[in-house]
């Protein structure tokens, strides 16, 4: 089995990047490979609502110039979709719209390709605001049938600067708990 973890935060080593290696770490140890793709850093754009992804039946979208094809090949040969983002005013980074976007657009109009993955996300913040950003990273989950395990509370972490978020011990553990849970799912899904 394996996770496709996608960090969504312009800091490729950031705290984003710190709580995906935890809930990795976790998957990892149960026996889930685990693969990290950083989405920003280059442009992404956004969804054009041109639906060409649509009319080609392709599984891809028309702009091929940035990673999220990529992204889409990664999550349909996946078993489970991490995502990752920051906090930025209240809510995902635009990297990540960008690619849940036009991922689930294609996934949707190609005969719902991530139906019945298994996908959790992750946002830290600086002190509030991230049960939005989670929110929409988990309307990507749901609105292409995937099935979202829970943890021991908000899949979030409070920190500022770089590595804030490994003093937050009750965040790190709702890491752990994802993993696990998220490894539990897998499992059960395969059996």
């Amino acid at each position: 089995m394996k996770v496709i973890a996608l960090n969504g935060s312009p800091r490729k080593e950031g705290n984003t990047a710190l709580l995906l290696g935890h809930v990795a770490s976790a998957l990892e140890q149960e026996g889930i490979e685990t693969e990290t793709v950083h989405i920003a850093g280059a442009p992404v754009r956004g969804c054009t609502a041109c639906m060409k992804c649509r009319e080609r039946q392709d599984g891809h979208c028309i702009i091929g110039d940035d990673i999220v094809n990529g992204c889409i090949d990664k999550m349909v040969a996946s078993d489970g979709i991490l995502l990752g983002s920051p906090t930025y005013f209240a809510d995902l980074t635009a990297e990540m719209k960008a690619l849940i976007d036009r991922a689930g657009f294609v996934a949707r109009g190609n005969g719902h390709m991530l139906r019945r993955k298994v996908g959790a996300a992750v946002a830290p913040a600086r002190r509030a605001g991230s049960i939005h950003a989670l929110d929409s990273m988990n309307h990507f989950f749901l609105l292409s049938q995937m099935i979202v395990p829970g943890s021991s509370y908000w899949n979030m972490a409070v920190g500022r600067a770089v590595g804030d978020v490994e003093s937050d011990a009750e965040g790190i553990d709702t890491m752990k708990t994802l993993g696990q849970t998220m490894a539990w799912l897998l499992t059960k899904l395969a059996n």
